[in-house]
């Protein structure tokens, strides 16, 4: 995505503590005054890491989507802008209430305004919500008469902000178009973030789609084959190289193409695999369509994961990333098992 053009108009920085840990909720009543060097700082900081963010989101809620908060304050900021340390402010509010994981760490949530933010060569204003929880060391050497006076500082390396969250007025109606990243994913008190706080979703589009197909054809070769029919993990590594190699050379996916390529005219594994598909589909509340154009984004992004490892007791672990035909499995005349691999260079 393009942002150079984006321009920060407003700005507010809350202090956003932890609930569950007693921390303070610190609300500012006005906006940050912002000189002219540091917007254009703060505009490349805060924008940098969308450039690459390929997978879509739109606010959500059970019931109805106006009852989603952030969806609801965003909304209020667009319509009617002079609301917007208001707004932000319950925001903040709203994440506040929302960090009850212990693990969660306090910090600055910034809420920022941009105008002239280019999508499908329309611009658009964008709301973007950003939360620093870890500080950095930093030197600071300034000129002072003929000599140099060393300090060092705390604060917030702007490439690496903890979380962010970009949302784009358009399709409105639809949740937004919402981009996040969260440096601190793992375990469930990442959850709050995406879940708790925004409670998003991913867009039905190409890299949903391919993401998804991809997830359930992997979980299909190597859960279901095996026990269904037997297919050994030198079969599954074959099926695996396959399914991804389709990915990686077509443009579009047709199923039915998609079926006979990877599975060949084994109608019984075929009608498994869509009775796998039905059950994955309820329950991810996911359709799966039966042609989409392949986002190469996801498809890059699932590739590590299309790896097969054959792990031998805790001695060995063999990474097999395709040409099954080149590895044979056998038992000696002692009863023991072996792999035999044939391969040309060694790196």
């Amino acid at each position: 995505m393009e942002l150079n053009t984006a321009v920060l108009k407003k700005m507010a920085l809350h202090f956003v503590g932890s609930k569950n840990n007693l921390d303070p909720l610190l609300l500012a009543d006005r906006e940050t005054p912002l000189e002219e060097g540091m917007k254009e700082v703060l505009e490349s900081g805060f924008l940098a890491r969308f450039r690459n963010v390929p997978e879509h989101y739109a606010f959500h809620h059970e019931s109805s989507l106006q009852y989603n908060e952030v969806y609801n304050y965003c909304r209020s900021i667009f319509e009617e802008p002079d609301t917007f340390v208001e707004q932000s402010a319950q925001i903040a509010r709203h994440l506040y209430n929302a960090s009850m994981h212990p693990r969660v760490k306090g910090g600055e949530l910034y809420v920022v305004l941009f105008e002239g933010l280019p999508v499908e060569s329309r611009m658009h204003k964008a709301i973007g919500l950003f939360k620093t929880e870890s500080k950095s060391f930093f030197l600071d050497a300034r000129q002072e008469h003929q000599g140099v006076q060393l300090e060092v500082r705390e604060g917030v390396d702007l490439n690496r902000i903890d979380k962010g969250c970009l949302i784009i007025n358009r399709s409105s109606d639809e949740g937004f178009d919402v981009l996040l990243y969260d440096n601190q994913n793992r375990g469930e008190e990442a959850l709050y973030w995406k879940e708790g706080f925004l409670n998003v979703t991913p867009q039905r589009d190409e890299f949903h789609h391919t993401a998804q197909f991809l997830t359930l054809t992997k979980q299909f070769i190597t859960e279901q084959l095996e026990s269904e029919h037997g297919v050994t993990r030198q079969g599954q590594a074959d099926l695996l190289h396959k399914s991804i190699g389709y990915f990686k050379e077509k443009e579009s996916f047709d199923i039915d193409e998609f079926q006979q390529e990877v599975f060949g005219e084994d109608q019984g594994v075929i009608d498994s695999f869509r009775n796998f598909g039905s059950r994955y589909t309820e329950q991810n509340d996911y359709d799966i369509a039966a042609q989409f154009d392949i986002a190469h984004d996801a498809v890059k992004k699932q590739a590590r994961i299309f790896k097969s490892v054959l792990k031998l007791d805790r001695n060995f672990h063999i990474y097999i990333h395709g040409r099954t035909d080149l590895i044979e499995k056998g038992i000696d005349l002692d009863g023991r098992k072996y792999y035999k691999i044939y391969y040309q260079d060694e790196s």
